[in-house]
């Protein structure tokens, strides 16, 4: 008789739970990288706005275009600014989601080391079994000779 592990369906939903945990870390995980990326865009577009503003204002230039560029990097500023607190607020998603996929996963670990654990026993109680049945075979034997 093949070994049965009583509680393979729970292992099963266990699998499927930690497996969307995972998914939500991994997706967390990207979206607080991609805002990281942009933040760097927007810090590298601040410091060369900074620079044209610079270089600009060593010739005569119109005073609308010394405030465009100034807005250009004000408008950098506020965008960045928004970007950090959506970090922050990402970041801590994202740990959230990493204390459910570990949550998930040590769920699904220990039944998966329960199941080994029954899977053992039931093979040394196999073992007995086919023992004991070559043992009374042999005495039956060792009787009718």
């Amino acid at each position: 008789m093949p070994f049965k592990f009583s509680l393979a369906p729970v292992l099963q939903l266990r699998k499927i739970i930690e497996k969307r945990a995972e998914v939500s870390l991994l997706s967390a995980q990207h979206e607080v990288a991609r805002v990281r990326r942009r933040i760097d865009e927007l810090t590298d577009e601040m410091a060369n706005a900074y620079l044209e503003r610079e270089m600009a204002m060593r010739n005569p230039i119109s005073a609308n275009l010394l405030q465009a560029k100034q807005i250009e990097i004000s408008a950098a500023i506020e965008a960045r600014q928004t970007l950090l607190e959506t970090l922050q607020t990402l970041k801590l998603q994202r740990d959230t989601q990493m204390n459910a996929y570990k949550a998930a996963h040590r769920d699904r670990q220990a039944l998966t080391e329960l199941r080994a654990q029954k899977k053992n026993l039931y093979e040394q109680e196999e073992m007995r079994r086919q023992q004991k049945q070559l043992d009374d075979i042999f005495a039956s034997r060792w009787l009718s000779s």
